[in-house]
Order: structure tokens, then C-alpha cells, then sequence
């Protein structure tokens, strides 16, 4: 199966706007630390707004997409600028998309960091351990985004 054609399933969507609302009254769900990210809607304009997990390699900030096909990457691949919300802390940043090369060594870490992502990967048919060499083998068909602030 072709990753750019894997679509998440039809709950997510639902089961993201019950978790974006939690989060933004400050609570969160399992071990990892997710946080809203908000971009204006391609076609629209109007914000968007998505949990994800951002990771932290080497000092800077990272956020995978599980599903390539997601609206919200296409929305932040349009966007100039997005904010990420950690409760009541609102961040204006830039998300940089990583060529493949670069992306590769923040895709080992993914499983270590978000292995609820690596959950969604299998059940996706993308991966079928999770190993780290196996995730990081996806370099090039997920998309990896580098976080940085806006200046």
C-alpha cells in the first residue's frame, strides 16, 4: 500500500476534536505530551486545529505525521506560520518539512518518544514490529516536520 494514499480512519477525526478540547483545558491522555496544533485551512482559511505529539531530538522539536495523507499536513505544508497550544500557552511557529535524509535519524527516535504513533503505523499497515530501523525506514513517505519559532 502506497503511504501517501493511507488515510487514517474514520474515528480519528472525531475521537481528535473530543482530545484537542481536553487538551486545551490542560488535561492529557497517556504518557506522551501532546499539544494542539492550529493551521488556516487550505481551501478555507479558517483555523484547523489537531492533537499531536511533537518529539525533541538533539535539542529541537519534531512532529510526524502517522497518517501522510492527513488534512493537517497539507494545511501546514500551505501555511507561513501555525501555533502550537500546550494549555493555556499559545507558541507561533514555523514547521519546516525534512528531506528524507534528514529525517531518518528523528524517525528512530519516534517509537521511544510516541509509541502510540508506532501503534497507528501498525495498524495502518506501514510498519509491522515497529522496530526503530523500521520506522526510520519510512523516511521519505511520512512526513517529518522540524519546529521552529517564528522570528
Amino acid at each position: 500500500m502506497s503511504s501517501d494514499r493511507v488515510r487514517a480512519p474514520w474515528w480519528l477525526k472525531p475521537a481528535n476534536r473530543f482530545y484537542t478540547l481536553l487538551l486545551r483545558r490542560g488535561v492529557s491522555i497517556g504518557r506522551e505530551h501532546s499539544v494542539v496544533l492550529t493551521a488556516p485551512g487550505r481551501k478555507s482559511g479558517q483555523p484547523r486545529s489537531t492533537p499531536v505529539t511533537p518529539m525533541h531530538v538533539d535539542g529541537q522539536r519534531y512532529v510526524i505525521a502517522t497518517f501522510p495523507g492527513a488534512d493537517w499536513v497539507a494545511n501546514v505544508r500551505a501555511a507561513q506560520s501555525v501555533t502550537l497550544t500546550d494549555g493555556r500557552r499559545t507558541e507561533d511557529i514555523r514547521m519546516v518539512e525534512l528531506e528524507p535524509d534528514h529525517a531518518a535519524p528523528v524517525l528512530r527516535f519516534f517509537g521511544e518518544q510516541v509509541p502510540a504513533g508506532v501503534g497507528f503505523l501498525k495498524r495502518s499497515g506501514l510498519v509491522a514490529d515497529g522496530t526503530a530501523a523500521e520506522v526510520e525506514g519510512l523516511a521519505g513517505r511520512l512526513p517529518v516536520f522540524r519546529v521552529d519559532p517564528v522570528t
